[in-house]
C-alpha cells in the first residue's frame, strides 16, 4: 500500500518515460463519459486519439471536432460505426469503453485480443460471468484494464484512507453505502421510431430488444434492466468500491437484498425505486441503501459511504469527508473536494464535465499509463471491477429471487444454490455470443 505522495511521484516518474512515446489511442463509445475519460486522458499525456467508434452519427461526428479541437495535433481522428472495424486495424495501444453497460463486456475483450490496454467504464458488466470473461481475457492476453471507479484516484478520498490505516477509526466493523437523489416524477414517453441517426440494432447489440423512447438513447438508458444493473449497478457500484477500497477487502461471503418498485409503479422505467442490500464480508457489515423519493437523512452526504468504528466515524463522498472522533478529545476534521480548474483551465467549460470527478480521473489515468509503462496492476484493475460490479449484481439477483446468496470465492460461483447459478450469465440476443472465461 502507498500514500497519495507516493502514488503521484511513481506516476510522473512512469510517466516521464511514457512522454516519449505517445500512445495510439481510440474510443468507443463517444458519448457523456466516454469524451471526459478520453479528454483527461489528453490532459495528462501527449496521446494521439487516432480512431473513435459510435453508433449514433450526430454523437460520432461531435466527438471526432472536439478530438480534433483538444488533441496537440489537431488531426481528426479516423470515424467507425461498428468497434469492430475500428478494432480491425490492429494499430492501438489503448482503448477507452464508454458504451452503455450492456456494451462493456464484448468491447473490451475485443480490444484487448486487437492488443490494446483498457480503460473500461463502470460497472464492467451487466452479469458476473461476463466480467470474469474480462479478467481472463486480461491475464491470458497480458494487458492491463483499468476501471473508471475513479474514488480510488480522489485526491481527498485517498488522504481519508491513509487516515483509517493510520488508525483513526480503530476497528471499523459497519458500513453504509447510499443514494438517497430523487425522481420524484419519472418521464413516460411513448414508443416511437428510433432516429435516423442511430443504428438501433447495433445499440441493442447483446441485449434484449425492447421498443425504443426517446429515454433509450440517449442517456436515460440506466432506467432499464436491458441494459445495466439499476441505481446500485450505476451509483452503489462507487460507494461499494470506495467502501472496499477504504478498508481492503475483497469478496462478501453472503449477500441479502430486499426492495422493487414501490413507488414509481406507472413509470416507464423498470428499475428498482428502493432497495436495501447487506453484504457481509465477515468482520465487516456493509449495507446498500437508495430511495428514488423522499429526503436524504444527511442533506451533506446524499451519496456516500459512513464507516463506524470504534474510534470515530468517517463520512466520505465525492464532494469531501468528515471525521468524527468519539468521545472527547479527539480532533473532527473536514476536507472538501479539490478542484484544479486554474491548471486545466478547459475544464471550465467542457460540456456536462462533473469538475469536481476531473482531478480524480487524471489521477486514475497517470496510474493506467503508469502500469502500462510498467507491467504492474491499475488501482482499479478489472478484478476489483468484477467484485465491486459482482456484489451489485448478486444483490439483485438476491432481490428477485428472494433469499440470501452465499459466495464461492474461490469457484466464483454461488454455493448450493443451481437456480441462482444460471442466473450468473444471462442470456445473449442472437448472433451475439456471451464469453465464457475458460476459452476467451
Amino acid at each position: 500500500m502507498i500514500n497519495r505522495r507516493q502514488f503521484l511521484a511513481t506516476s510522473a516518474a512512469s510517466l516521464a518515460y511514457l512522454d516519449d512515446t505517445p500512445k495510439r489511442v481510440g474510443l468507443i463509445g463517444a458519448g457523456w463519459y466516454g469524451k471526459v475519460d478520453l479528454f483527461r486522458l489528453i490532459q495528462v499525456s501527449p496521446v494521439n486519439v487516432v480512431s473513435v467508434c459510435d453508433v449514433d452519427s450526430i454523437a460520432l461526428e461531435d466527438a471526432a471536432a472536439r478530438i480534433a479541437d483538444r488533441q496537440a495535433s489537431k488531426k481528426r481522428p479516423r470515424t467507425y460505426r461498428d468497434y469492430r472495424e475500428m478494432l480491425k486495424e490492429k494499430d492501438l495501444d489503448i482503448v477507452l469503453v464508454g458504451t452503455p453497460d450492456h456494451w462493456h463486456t464484448l468491447a473490451t475483450i475485443a480490444a484487448i485480443k486487437a492488443g490494446a490496454h483498457v480503460w473500461v467504464q463502470k460497472p464492467v458488466s451487466v452479469d458476473v460471468v461476463e466480467a470474469q470473461a474480462m479478467v481472463a481475457a486480461a491475464r491470458k492476453y497480458k494487458k492491463v484494464v483499468q476501471v473508471g471507479m475513479q474514488r480510488r484516484s480522489t485526491p481527498h478520498l485517498v488522504e481519508a484512507r491513509q487516515m483509517i490505516q493510520d488508525g483513526k477509526l480503530g476497528k471499523v466493523h459497519t458500513v453504509e453505502t447510499c443514494c438517497f437523489y430523487p425522481r420524484n416524477n419519472p418521464p413516460n414517453p411513448p414508443d416511437t421510431a428510433p432516429p435516423a441517426n442511430l443504428d438501433y440494432e447495433m445499440w441493442t447489440g447483446p441485449a434484449p430488444m425492447r421498443p425504443f423512447c426517446r429515454m433509450t438513447h440517449p442517456g436515460s438508458w440506466r432506467a432499464f434492466v436491458e441494459y445495466g444493473n439499476g441505481t446500485i449497478g450505476d451509483m452503489g457500484v462507487h460507494m461499494i468500491d470506495m467502501a472496499r477500497w477504504l478498508l481492503d477487502l475483497r469478496w462478501p461471503k453472503t449477500i441479502y437484498s430486499a426492495g422493487g418498485i414501490l413507488v414509481h409503479k406507472n413509470a416507464k422505467q423498470n428499475i428498482s425505486d428502493t432497495q436495501i442490500a447487506t453484504l457481509d464480508f465477515g468482520d465487516v457489515k456493509m449495507t446498500w441503501q437508495h430511495r428514488h423519493y423522499g429526503t436524504a437523512p444527511d442533506k451533506d452526504y446524499p451519496w456516500a459511504a459512513i464507516l463506524y468504528g470504534d474510534k470515530g466515524t468517517l463520512k466520505a463522498s465525492v464532494w469531501g469527508y468528515d471525521f468524527i472522533p468519539t468521545g472527547k478529545g479527539g480532533q473532527a476534521i473536514h476536507k472538501d473536494v479539490e478542484y484544479e480548474l486554474e491548471q486545466y483551465p478547459e475544464d471550465k467549460t467542457e460540456p456536462r464535465l462533473e469538475k469536481h470527478c476531473a482531478p480524480a480521473i487524471r489521477r486514475q489515468m497517470q496510474n493506467f499509463l503508469s502500469c502500462i509503462a510498467t507491467g504492474q496492476r491499475p488501482v482499479a484493475d478489472i478484478e476489483e471491477g468484477l467484485i465491486s460490479a459482482a456484489s451489485c449484481i448478486l444483490s439483485n439477483m438476491s432481490q428477485n429471487l428472494g433469499r440470501s446468496l452465499e459466495w464461492d470465492e474461490a469457484a466464483g460461483r454461488i454455493k448450493g444454490d443451481v437456480e441462482a447459478n444460471k442466473l450468473l450469465a444471462r442470456p445473449y440476443r442472437k448472433p451475439w455470443v456471451h464469453p465464457d472465461p475458460k476459452t476467451v
